[in-house]
């Protein structure tokens, strides 16, 4: 049986709307700058909401508690860059990979705290999973309010990042560009991780059969706990990215962020990286496009994108099954 060749309509979102967007903005170069910046914005955007995307999809889990992690990623940045040492380009990029190598593993370890603590024995009950993230997500931000205060803490980009580059008349900030070539790095590592390589298969193979996984000999409680792990990580990874893009680490900066990330995987599709990057860049899209051209519809352009994307496309634009 010939495989079920891949459905491309969705890839052609992003191309349609900035489609319309384009005689609608009428300077190329205004276009141009927007465009870039949304592709940046939306790789930001994916960091933070594919590790939820993994775990809502993958895993069956609501975790309204994905915020705080980001809050945390971003403050565990803050502390790495009240430390660093000044320096070239170098020490920049090392500091840079340092904030998120260190944030990705406080993300990962208390991930795993919370996944046994809190998921793991309301597993499969939706309600219950609601109710007691929530709560985890209220205690890990008063435990930052308590420990950092009240107050954002800076988290300006490092001097490497500082600055625009100009091609022509069109300009973008050199951190922008940084994020997007990370954004698209995790992309890659996520969409080769869960189709080329064993343990990605065991995770959806066990999404789809839990019982034959389990007869096979394989702890699928462990396979679920790590997934749990890596989306928590990337919610942190998402988070030094968007402190640094805000230039300021506060605790309730991931619950702000809960409803536009929650929009991004039910238009991607859940359990989908490529449906999640989709959904990002559509989103951000859709935002600056919107902030230029109708500043008072970009406070509900993100609502009204997702409904018209469910109106085409129910159960989002790559469901699960996609990669």
């Amino acid at each position: 049986m010939p495989p079920k060749p891949r459905d491309l309509w969705p890839l052609l979102a992003p191309l349609l709307l900035a489609g319309l967007a384009a005689p609608l903005i009428g300077s190329l170069s205004t276009f141009l700058t927007l465009t870039l910046a949304s592709l940046a914005m939306g790789a930001m955007l994916f960091v933070m909401a594919s590790g939820l995307s993994l775990a809502f999809g993958l895993m069956d889990v609501l975790n309204f508690g994905h915020g705080a992690f980001i809050a945390v990623g971003a403050f565990v940045a803050a502390m790495v860059y009240a430390h660093a040492l000044a320096g070239g380009l170098g020490a920049d990029l090392a500091t840079f990979a340092l904030a998120l190598v260190a944030a990705g593993g406080v993300g990962a370890a208390l991930g795993y705290v919370y996944e046994r603590l809190l998921i793991a024995p309301v597993r499969g009950r939706h309600l219950e999973q609601i109710l007691i993230t929530l709560g985890g997500s209220v205690v890990i931000e008063q435990v930052l309010l308590a420990i950092f205060g009240t107050q954002p803490l800076d988290l300006s980009p490092p001097a490497a990042f500082s600055g625009t580059l100009t091609f022509g008349e069109v300009g973008v900030e050199k951190y922008r560009l940084v994020a997007l070539g990370l954004g698209l790095l995790v992309f890659a590592a996520q969409a080769l991780a869960l189709s080329r390589t064993r343990i990605g298969l065991l995770i959806r193979a066990g999404v789809e059969n839990r019982e034959m996984v389990a007869a096979m000999g394989y702890r699928i409680d462990r396979l679920f706990t790590a997934v749990f792990m890596a989306a928590s990580a990337l919610a942190a990874m998402g988070g030094v990215l968007w402190g640094l893009y805000q230039g300021q680490a506060q605790a309730g900066m991931g619950r702000e962020l809960l409803v536009l990330i929650f929009i991004i995987i039910v238009i991607g599709g859940l359990g989908s990286v490529t449906g999640c990057l989709l959904g990002a860049t559509l989103v951000a899209l859709i935002a600056n496009y919107a902030g230029f051209l109708a500043p008072k519809f970009a406070l509900v352009s993100n609502i009204a994108l997702m409904v018209a994307v469910l109106l085409w496309r129910p159960r989002g634009l790559y469901p699960l099954g996609g990669k």
